[in-house]
């Protein structure tokens, strides 16, 4: 478990040093042929990691006030009606993320999760291990999403 959790933690680490080093006016912009922004995918992180690693294996989820309305799959900016968080908050909770990891030390990457579940393209968790290898790959792509809005962001400037 160890090793799989510093690679967690590299992949968060990254995206939060990243992020707070951009100019603020670039986390809300959307270039054409996006769906989401930068600061939509960084909530998206959040919400998928309180699912897949806390949720699914039995631990206690924290979800701030409108959080999965905003910020779960299928979800966008260009519907947002209710008020969005900070990014400085975002950053915050994606940095307290990373500490609340110490209460999965106690289990085993072959511990069963409590239910099995499927993803919508079809991966199946059956283990606190496949939870936390799936978001180590869903980390690092949607650090790949906001490093490519940010590009192309740079670019029309």
């Amino acid at each position: 478990m160890d090793e799989l959790l510093k690679q967690l933690q590299f992949a968060r680490q990254s995206t939060i040093d990243y992020v707070k080093q951009l100019d603020e006016r670039r986390l809300e912009g959307m270039p054409k042929g996006f769906n989401n922004h930068i600061k939509w995918n960084l909530g998206h992180i959040y919400v998928a990691f309180e699912n897949i690693v806390f949720r699914l294996t039995g631990e206690n989820a924290k979800f701030p006030v409108n959080f999965p309305e905003l910020f779960s799959p299928g979800t966008s900016p260009k519907q947002w009606t209710m008020e969005v968080p900070e990014t400085t908050e975002l950053i915050t909770l994606l940095e307290d993320q990373l500490e609340r990891l110490a209460s999965l030390q106690s289990k085993s990457l072959d511990d069963a999760i409590p239910e099995v579940y499927t993803t919508s393209t079809g991966a199946k968790f059956l283990t606190v291990g496949d939870c936390v290898s799936f978001i180590i790959y869903h980390e690092g792509m949607h650090f790949g999403i906001i490093k490519s809005i940010n590009q192309v962001l740079q670019e029309g400037e």
